[in-house]
Order: C-alpha cells, then sequence, then structure tokens
C-alpha cells in the first residue's frame, strides 16, 4: 500500500472509530503477523503511524 492510500484509510478509519483507530490498526497488524503476512503488516504499520500523526502528542 503505498503512502497516499495509507493516508486515506488512516483518516477513514480515524473517523470510523475515533481514538480507537490506531489500536484497531495495531491488531491488524498483529494478526498478520500471526499469520506470516508481512506486506500486510507493513501496511497496517503505516496506517496506524498516520493515525498516530492525526492524533497528535499525548497530553498529559
Amino acid at each position: 500500500m503505498d503512502a497516499i492510500r495509507s493516508a486515506e484509510y488512516a483518516r477513514a478509519l480515524y473517523a470510523a472509530h475515533g481514538d480507537r483507530a490506531e489500536a484497531e490498526a495495531a491488531q491488524k497488524e498483529q494478526h498478520c503477523k500471526a499469520m506470516g503476512n508481512l506486506d500486510e503488516a507493513e501496511s497496517w504499520q503505516a496506517v496506524r503511524r498516520a493515525i498516530r500523526q492525526m492524533r497528535g502528542a499525548n497530553q498529559s
């Protein structure tokens, strides 16, 4: 998945799931790794990074 598609997917996932979106992407990434699908796991990792950027820094 290229960077543009990752960002688009991240935006859609964040719009649908809010703050839970990053956890969803992390679960999908781990599932793909467990199934041996490393290419798809890398795609989910990119989606997760994009979601983290959208959310911004954690506040204390």
